[in-house]
Formats: structure tokens, sequence, C-alpha cells
């Protein structure tokens, strides 16, 4: 059965930074594209970074460049969202994602195979 749990949620002021964990377990990892989605109070969940299956490329939404970063580690069946400079408009429930077809540029939730439970970041102004 495949997990995807993730951790490293919380609230922090505006301007600060947080860190998101995904540890994935029961499929090939190193198979999948992994990815970040994020969902707001009654929006829409949109895509917000994605990384490569061997971890040597990465894709942002506008939203997010220059501020996120996203690694993974094979080896652990990991993957990490870095956020820095977060603003009150980051505060969303966050989705870790895998994807076994999604191209970096092409990420959409209906070709997510797996997602994780989610976890709150709440940025405060």
């Amino acid at each position: 059965q495949v997990q995807l749990v993730e951790s490293g949620g919380g609230l922090v002021q505006a301007g600060g930074s947080l860190r998101l964990s995904c540890a994935a377990s029961g499929l090939s990892f190193s198979a999948y594209a992994m990815g970040w989605f994020r969902q707001a109070p009654g929006k829409e969940r949109d895509f917000v970074a994605a990384v490569s299956r061997r971890g040597s490329n990465s894709y942002f939404a506008d939203s997010v460049k220059g501020r996120f970063t996203i690694s993974r580690d094979n080896a652990k069946k990991s993957v990490y969202l870095q956020m820095n400079s977060l603003k009150p408009e980051d505060t969303a429930v966050y989705y870790c994602a895998a994807s076994l077809t999604a191209g970096l540029g092409t990420w959409t939730a209906s070709n997510v195979n797996y997602w994780g439970q989610g976890t709150q970041v709440t940025v405060s102004s």
C-alpha cells in the first residue's frame, strides 16, 4: 500500500521559512517524479513545484519562483520543499504528489498517481 506522509507544516510569520518533508513507502520511489501542490480554503488545488526522478531538474509555479526550492533523496524515499520569504498568500494545505507520467512542465492534479494527506501551512502578516 502506497503512503506519502508529509510533515513540517505550521504557523510562521511573513518573511519566515519552513521546510516540508514527504516520506514515501510502498512504491518504487525513483520511478516517480515528485511534486507539491497546495490548496487554500475555497480554491482549487494548485501546482507548486516538481522535481525529476533523479533530482537533477526542478520546476516551479511562477508564484513561488525564487522563494521555494525542491529536492529529493531517493535513498531515503523522501522529497522536500524549502519555503523561504513566506507570504500570507502562501497559506494553504500542502500536498505531496507522485506521478509516473508528468513531465516537469506538465503537472496537473489529473496526472498525479498518489497524494499525501496534506500538511497545513499558515503564514501570518
